[in-house]
């Protein structure tokens, strides 16, 4: 079998396979897996031991959607401390439990969050808790032609 590189070790294209079958369902077992990729359950169960310790696998999740728990509506919004006020606003965006996801980023903003909430005041008392301590520029997401893609559509065997 070909091997891939990545900075963890090398990657094969059987570990690909069952790096991808978990991403479709975390939950499916080592049996199944061993007979999609033609290896025994004992081998398999090594590699998915060895892909988790090399940190390539990180965790196991499931994917909920918020609309379905009554928050419609998702913004992202881009947030700019004033001087001296960035470690308080990450705690700020810490505790905000509407903030499914925060990144610090580069350029004129120092991070970029992802609310999910369930109406426009709603986001409005969220983007007031921050805005005595930063600038803000929200954006309403109204569809997501590319939902949040795995970065194995990046490798390629060579």
């Amino acid at each position: 079998m070909k091997r891939l590189r990545n900075e963890n070790g090398d990657l094969d294209a059987a570990d690909l396979k069952i790096l991808r079958l978990l991403e479709k369902d975390a939950r499916t077992s080592t049996a199944e897996l061993a007979r999609a990729v033609g290896l025994s359950a004992p081998s398999v169960a090594e590699r998915i031991r060895k892909l988790q310790e090399n940190g390539v696998i990180e965790a196991y999740t499931v994917k909920i959607n918020p609309a379905a728990l009554g928050m419609k509506l998702s913004a992202w919004l881009r947030i700019r401390p004033v001087p001296g006020q960035l470690a308080v606003v990450a705690e700020i965006i810490r505790d905000l439990t509407e903030i499914a996801q925060c990144d610090r980023v580069t350029g004129e903003d120092c991070f970029i969050a992802l609310a999910h909430v369930g109406s426009v005041a709603e986001l409005e008392r969220v983007i007031d808790k921050i805005i005595p301590y930063a600038m803000t520029n929200t954006a309403i997401i109204q569809s997501s032609p590319v939902e949040p893609r795995s970065p194995l559509g990046n490798l390629r065997e060579r």
